[in-house]
């Protein structure tokens, strides 16, 4: 992985991270132990279904730049959606609190992308490859 990739994920990892441990704290002083297990299980889902959502988009934008506006949108689309079939499939769960999942789930979401958003405005990408300029034979 180049280092401006890993850099990229770096960014938005840590913040989302660091919204999810203080999403479980509070979990775990509202709700208790299942509190606790649901921001933690939210935050895993979030930091898992993001980050390979953000290592496809840059593969592709490397082997496919015409397609990286498009696959951008349909990544997001997508990733929103399985995120909402996974709040309903476990609504009615016992295992954690549902509640605490669901807020740490949409905070840290909503992190992850603000966070992404910034790197991204803050690199230095460079939109051409320049020429290589060598020893002309």
């Amino acid at each position: 992985m180049p280092s401006t990739d890993a850099r990229l994920l770096l960014s938005a990892v840590v913040p989302t991270a660091a919204v999810g441990a203080i999403a479980t704290v509070i979990s775990g002083i509202v709700a208790g132990g299942k509190g606790a297990i649901g921001a933690v299980l939210g935050t895993l889902v979030v930091l898992l279904f993001m980050g390979i959502g953000m290592l496809v988009l840059q593969r592709t934008a490397k082997k496919l730049p015409q397609l990286f506006q498009a696959m951008g949108l349909l990544l997001y689309t997508t990733q929103l959606l399985v995120l909402f079939v996974f709040l309903a499939l476990l609504k009615g769960t016992t295992v954690f609190d549902f509640k605490a999942f669901a807020f740490t789930l949409l905070a840290a979401t909503v992190v992850w992308v603000a966070a992404q958003a910034r790197a991204y405005m803050k690199a230095k990408i460079a939109y051409v490859e320049p020429e290589k300029t060598g020893s002309k034979s």
